[in-house]
């Protein structure tokens, strides 16, 4: 998926959240700066200076991004902290002239190196700036292909919850299929195609469609894919709906009809409970795979928003783990639990 960085808030900060690329981005780039409160820092000037453009230019950016700016690490020191500063300063490499000038001000702009990545990611005017990008990209594709082996379509099962919520959802299913085979009067197709109404419901996507955009293979088994809130989300549909079924079959005594389980799935579906569960699942659905996977899904544009550190921690961090490792995991309790009986 193409990205361009200067035209897309949610793809720069996606960036600037993921503390693996960062990581790597500082060692790629080898930015000197000043080290101040534990942290690199370069000053306003500095950063004009080295994308080769006027103080000026750095000032119409922040007038014009300050807020994303601010938050991802730009400020303004005064007082006491600016005082520091300056001492720091006055210790390092700067040359004379600079600081006089320094020293004079009352307040200075500092960028740590986030709000250093984040200029970069806007600046149309500098070449330093286009190469950077460059980078930030090719390193942030790197790093999370290395972190997961290259497996992006499996990323999901990376989170400690997936396994859990992958058991308990073939559970559901079994219960999910029974209802189906026992209350609807219609041939096997039925499986499909109210699976695909859950699937629908939930992400608004066919189940092909859904394949299509992850370039899914015919052994690719679809909810091998899906994030564990959305494994939770499909079992309390299965679960709910099987209870649906059973009853109007035991309110009327006999099969239903396509026409009557198609009526029964949109009262169910339209009940007002669904609704922030399934806001929940399309952000995490639709954000997390634009940010890991590259893709977009685009019925559900409208919920994408920056994952936080926090998610990248969830599928790329030492916590998270291969499926395969996970299940080793299980069998072992599992033998255990067994031994002791």
């Amino acid at each position: 998926m193409s990205k361009d960085l200067t035209n897309s808030p949610l793809q720069r900060q996606n960036i600037l959240n993921n503390p693996y690329a960062l990581a790597e981005i500082e060692k790629a780039a080898g930015i000197k700066g000043i080290v101040f409160e534990n942290k690199l820092v370069i000053l306003k000037e500095q950063v004009a200076e080295f994308f080769e453009v006027t103080q000026r230019t750095v000032d119409n950016y922040i007038e014009k991004h300050g807020d994303e700016l601010r938050q991802n690490g730009y400020e303004v020191l005064r007082g006491k902290r600016l005082k520091t500063l300056k001492l720091t300063i006055s210790e390092s490499f700067v040359n004379e002239t600079d600081f006089v000038n320094i020293k004079m001000t009352p307040q200075l702009g500092v960028f740590d190196f986030r709000a250093f990545l984040n200029l970069a990611m806007l600046v149309v005017e500098s070449e330093r700036a286009r190469i950077l990008r460059q980078a930030i990209l090719d390193i942030t594709i790197d790093t999370i292909n290395k972190r997961t082996g290259g497996a992006t379509k499996y990323i999901n099962q990376r989170d400690e919850s997936f396994l859990q919520a992958w058991f308990q959802e073939e559970n559901y299913r079994k219960r999910f299929t029974d209802a189906l085979r026992d209350c609807i009067d219609m041939g096997n197709i039925k499986y499909a195609i109210y699976t695909n109404k859950i699937y629908v419901s939930i992400f608004r996507e066919h189940s092909e469609e859904y394949r299509r955009i992850l370039n899914l293979q015919a052994k690719d088994k679809t909810r091998d894919t899906f994030y564990s809130e959305i494994l939770d989300l499909i079992s309390a549909y299965e679960n709910g709906f099987a209870d649906q079924l059973k009853s109007a079959v035991r309110e009327i005594g006999r099969k239903l009809s396509p026409w009557e389980v198609d009526s029964l799935f949109r009262e169910f579906e339209s009940m007002a409970l669904w609704k922030p569960l399934i806001d929940n699942a399309r952000n995490k659905m639709a954000s997390r795979d634009l940010a890991f996977r590259d893709v977009l899904h685009l019925q559900l544009e409208e919920y994408i928003s920056p994952l936080q550190r926090d998610e990248f921690e969830r599928f790329l961090g030492e916590k998270s783990k291969e499926l395969a490792e996970r299940l080793e995991e299980a069998q072992d309790v599992m033998k255990r639990l067994k031994e002791r009986d």
